[in-house]
């Protein structure tokens, strides 16, 4: 895995204009921010999506202890191999209640609703995107989130992180 602190310098623009709506590779803890790192094309998914949550909630992860943070972390959804790639529809129809009360203040209740779909689906819709899986996530108290994890097939990694209160 790449270091978090030095992305790739070559990101794709469907990545940037993803980080312009959700925000750069941060570690407040809060809000949104998407990741782009280059990992081996065998590496697990969930563990490079793991590292990132990590990092993003930085210091409150020693603060409120591991424990805490991985109480809600639970896969959600995977995409499986030949489903049709249609990440808004796919984020739409989960079943799992928490993560469900979070999609429509990720997609809809917000103020540039259809460039965030769009730019979701320029990078997860993506032909090459051979591995997709959402994950929740938070405190297990007053935060809660999604992630929102994507690998092509040449390794390079999408992660968005959505944490709030």
């Amino acid at each position: 895995m790449s270091d978090l602190l030095n992305p790739p310098p070559q990101l794709p623009s469907p990545v940037a204009d993803l980080q312009a709506i959700y925000g750069l590779p941060s570690q407040n803890g809060f809000g949104s921010a998407v990741f782009y790192e280059q990992v081996e094309p065998a590496e697990d998914l969930e563990q490079v999506a793991l590292k990132v949550y990590r990092y993003f909630v930085g210091d409150l992860w020693d603060r409120f202890g591991e424990a805490a943070w991985m109480t809600p972390w639970k896969q959600v959804y995977r995409r499986k191999p030949g489903d049709t790639h249609q990440i808004i529809a796919e984020m739409r129809a989960i079943a799992d209640s928490n993560a469900a009360l979070l999609m429509p203040l990720l997609l809809d209740d917000r103020e540039d609703a259809e460039a965030a779909q769009t730019a979701l689906s320029a990078v997860y819709d993506d032909m090459t995107m051979v591995d997709l899986a959402l994950y929740t996530l938070g405190d297990g108290a007053a935060l809660s989130g999604i992630l929102v994890a994507g690998r092509r097939m040449i390794g390079d990694t999408t992660l968005l992180i959505f944490l709030l209160d």
